[in-house]
């Protein structure tokens, strides 16, 4: 007789009955964390660089405009290939007036004073349609303006 019994130990199976719970808190947090884009931008821009930014701290009283070139599913032009873009569809500089006086008159009061516009525009844009817009937005009385740009990484 042998001294030592060979014994079959088995491996005790995995307990799954928290795994339902767990994945749900998952799903949940990706629900809270995850910001939803509410315009589908249909122009592309490469954002310039700058030196000297700053982050806009309130993003509640902010319009955004969107000025390049269209994607390669949109088919009509303007002058030079450029195009403006307010919310989901295509504008002129006229248009931007009526937009920005129904965004003034959609917000509160106090929101209204700290309202600004902030225009994300491709790097090549010619300066000549950002002044026409800046034009628009001044007859519109929406004095605060910003540029949307990243940091220059330094050599």
């Amino acid at each position: 007789m042998s001294k030592f019994r060979l014994r079959s130990h088995q491996v005790p199976g995995l307990n799954t009955a928290s795994l339902p719970d767990l994945i749900f808190t998952v799903l949940f947090f990706f629900m809270i964390v995850t910001h939803m884009q509410k315009v589908a931008v249909k122009v592309k821009y490469q954002v310039p660089q700058g030196t000297e930014l700053s982050r806009l701290t309130k993003k509640t009283a902010i319009t955004y405009i969107y000025i390049g070139y269209p994607t390669a599913k949109q088919q009509s032009i303007t002058k030079e290939g450029v195009r403006i873009q307010i919310n989901d569809k295509f504008a002129s500089t006229n248009e931007i007036i009526d937009y920005v006086s129904a965004e003034q008159n959609r917000m509160s009061p106090e929101d209204r004073q700290q309202m600004t516009v902030s225009i994300k525009a491709d790097r090549n844009t010619p300066m000549g349609i950002i002044t026409d817009v800046k034009q628009a937005l001044r007859q519109a009385k929406a004095t605060r303006i910003t540029y949307s740009a990243t940091e220059r990484k330094k050599k």
